[in-house]
């Protein structure tokens, strides 16, 4: 692994692997979340599903955590590796002239995703730790001693969306995130090798995804804003 990550393709792979990793992890994500909008206990059927089933807590989230991670660091590196490579070309010609804002600006776009999905875990992951196994609650009940109570999820994500600051900082991320994926998206296709006769149908898929998946996000942070 280590070999591969020597060379220039090699981490360019390894990050368009990564990427599209966390870009089938955002879909699956995404088709849970709008459950919310349309049916509230089809929506708390789905997370306790997904908060509970083994495969899920053991396999594939250590898994999504390594990719995120993996994803972040593989870009610092690509950058700092860029950088170095067209320094002297910069210092000869305008080295942004034939390329988009949303390329050159990568990492900053990366940056703030980071920055969200911190928080993100801190205010939807840590606390599900905390009840699961700290607590040792796995009824996701919002009264586990009253089975009646019903489950905990959507009004717990129905509160998250009170905060008109966090709901803000939700959309910004968003926004950020669309233009993050309409470079990235391409860019994880061609390196893995999907540069031919379906070059144009991968772009305008990409497109569809890097609008549509944030858009629906950021309408799911609305409409629970201004329904509630």
């Amino acid at each position: 692994m280590s070999g591969i990550l020597n060379s220039s393709i090699g981490r360019k792979f390894a990050m368009a692997l990564s990427a599209l990793f966390l870009m089938v992890f955002l879909l699956q994500h995404f088709a849970i979340n709008i459950l919310s909008v349309f049916s509230p206990d089809t929506f708390n059927d789905a997370s306790h599903f997904m908060g509970t089933f083994w495969a899920v807590q053991y396999l594939l989230q250590p898994v999504l955590i390594f990719g995120v991670i993996f994803h972040f660091l593989m870009g610092f590196v690509l950058e700092l590796k860029n950088n170095k490579a067209r320094r002297v070309s910069y210092a000869k010609s305008n080295g942004g002239a034939n390329s988009s804002w949303m390329s050159r600006n990568m990492l900053l776009t990366g940056l703030v995703v980071l920055a969200f999905m911190v928080l993100h875990f801190i205010d939807f992951w840590i606390p599900e730790i905390n009840i699961k196994y700290i607590q040792g609650d796995m009824s996701g009940l919002m009264d586990p001693n009253v089975a009646e109570s019903g489950f905990r999820y959507y009004e717990e994500l129905v509160h998250k969306f009170q905060n008109p600051l966090r709901v803000g900082a939700y959309v910004l991320s968003f926004v950020l995130l669309s233009l993050h994926l309409l470079h990235g998206f391409n860019s994880a296709f061609q390196s893995v090798g999907a540069n031919n006769k379906y070059t144009k149908g991968l772009k305008g898929f990409s497109k569809v995804y890097a609008i549509g998946i944030p858009l629906g996000f950021v309408f799911i942070a609305l409409f629970h804003h201004f329904n509630h």
